[in-house]
């Protein structure tokens, strides 16, 4: 097992690198941020000053290598929106998308469980065509759509939940979840479905079955257990691509997580925060993905064994 962290490991330095490299380059696009720290009056001179103090005026060259070498030293520059560390700026920002995404992927799997087991446990009845074509449904609908839909009739028509923030305790928890569950639900429950009709049509179901035991048994113990694995792999990709892609419902929910802050770092043409965040959210995908590997691992002995060989 540490061979195969140790190969991982090695191979995702690569591309670690090149995301490094392609927001430092992407940042720089968004345009001069002396256009928005200084007023229009603003000399030349104190133009270039703006640029020396921030160090703006080395070739692109330099400039990358500073960042490579502060990256390596932990220093990842300050803010220029709020002259804070970017790096402190990033880690207070990240765990409230961890929550988030915590917090959406556990209901999702545990409803992606229940209704996927139920609907496999009766294939092609009535039930099953419904929780089918819904997850097929849930699986298509764009987030940001569902987002606005969800602030103009929770938020806006009724009035019963608030539009944005975390200042309202639960009530501020229930729109931004309610939007994020619903595609990993939809994937989830068709994973689960497929993984479990093809369990309960085992042999070694049918073998239980003939000893005597209980549906219940039969569901939980036996082909829900075996169903686990392709259900993790893709849990595990969905809780990767919800860090990384939580973005425009962060945004839209004025939820303080790292999404906000990648598109405030834009918008600001904040280059350090934006470079901090896409950093540590890269190394946490980096981290997600290995967290899944070892988990399919542990389920799967044959993957354990490659793993290990």
């Amino acid at each position: 097992m540490l061979r195969f962290l140790r190969r991982r490991s090695l191979t995702s330095v690569l591309p670690l690198v090149v995301v490094l490299l392609g927001v430092f380059v992407l940042a720089r696009l968004t345009g001069d941020p002396s256009a928005l720290y200084l007023p229009e009056s603003a000399t030349p001179a104190q133009r270039a000053e703006f640029a020396a103090a921030n160090g703006f005026d080395d070739p692109i060259h330099v400039q990358m290598l500073d960042y490579l070498k502060g990256v390596v030293q932990l220093d990842l520059g300050q803010s220029l929106r709020t002259g804070e560390d970017a790096g402190t700026m990033a880690l207070r920002a990240f765990p409230a998308t961890l929550q988030l995404a915590g917090a959406t992927m556990l209901i999702a799997i545990v409803l992606a469980i229940v209704i996927g087991s139920w609907a496999a446990y009766r294939p092609n009845s009535i039930g099953d065509r419904i929780a089918s074509t819904l997850s097929m449904i849930a699986a298509s609908v764009p987030d940001f759509w569902l987002a606005i839909m969800g602030v103009w009739i929770f938020a806006v028509v009724l009035g019963i939940l608030p539009t944005s923030g975390v200042d309202y305790g639960m009530a501020s928890w229930v729109l931004p979840v309610a939007v994020l569950v619903v595609r990993p639900l939809g994937v989830l429950t068709q994973v689960v479905r497929g993984a479990m009709v093809s369990a309960l049509s085992a042999p070694y179901v049918r073998l239980a079955r003939s000893k005597g035991a209980s549906d219940t048994r039969v569901v939980t113990h036996h082909a829900l257990r075996n169903a686990a694995a392709p259900a993790l792999t893709v849990a595990g990709d969905l809780t990767v691509g919800l860090v990384n892609g939580a973005v425009v419902v962060e945004t839209i929910f004025g939820w303080p997580g790292i999404g906000k802050l990648m598109i405030d770092s834009i918008v600001g043409r904040d280059f350090a925060a934006l470079q901090a965040a896409v950093l540590l959210t890269a190394v946490a995908i980096f981290v997600l993905n290995i967290v899944i590997d070892i988990g399919y691992a542990l389920l799967d002995s044959r993957v354990r064994e490659t793993a290990t060989a």
